[in-house]
């Protein structure tokens, strides 16, 4: 099997998941609970090695991966239906696809409100008010709410790599150094 058939596979179950739950909060008008939710299980996933491997080992069988799920939901205080979710998950040896689900639902989530997430890679730190400004200046050319998720990289010197779905802008010192490089490779 092709590891993109893989990855395939595992978005598809994670969009079939994340479409039930979502559908699920929203007729439940429980959106804000579901972000809730979504969030508790991503800084989970984050900081726990011991989750990450319960939902991706296969020696762990559906009970044991329900009752951990079910400690985490209950430790995390996760609405009933992202519970509920969880616990099918288990039973059916589908948690792998947990970070895809969390993904595919903060997607979900923003879209609903009208937003787009932009992820920013700059040289140093921004500051609230530099965030704030940069992301009027994306809403500005995108035409829609932009949340920044921010991550520093040292080694672009200075500047921002921006990337808006498809779109990237790269003002960083780095691409430039890199573009001047290649042109006095031409010219020499």
């Amino acid at each position: 099997m092709d590891v993109s058939e893989s990855v395939s596979i595992s978005t598809g179950i994670a969009a079939r998941y994340a479409t039930a739950v979502f559908e699920l909060a929203k007729e439940e008008n429980a959106l804000d609970k579901l972000e809730g939710d979504v969030d508790a299980l991503a800084g989970a996933l984050a900081v726990s090695a011991d989750l990450r491997d319960v939902i991706a080992s296969p020696i762990y069988s559906r009970d044991e991966q329900g009752a951990a799920l079910g400690g985490v939901a209950k430790a995390l205080k996760l609405s009933g239906t992202m519970a509920n979710t969880l616990s099918l998950m288990a039973a059916k040896r589908r948690l792998f696809v947990l970070p895809q689900l969390v993904t595919t639902l903060r997607d979900r989530l923003a879209s609903e409100r009208g937003e787009v997430t932009a992820e920013v890679t700059a040289a140093t730190t921004l500051s609230a008010a530099q965030q704030k400004a940069l992301s009027k200046a994306l809403a500005a050319s995108v035409g829609k709410n932009v949340k920044i998720k921010m991550a520093v990289d040292e080694s672009l010197i200075g500047g921002l790599v921006v990337k808006v779905g498809s779109t990237m802008i790269d003002t960083s010192i780095k691409s430039k150094l890199a573009a001047l490089q290649n042109t006095m490779k031409e010219v020499g």
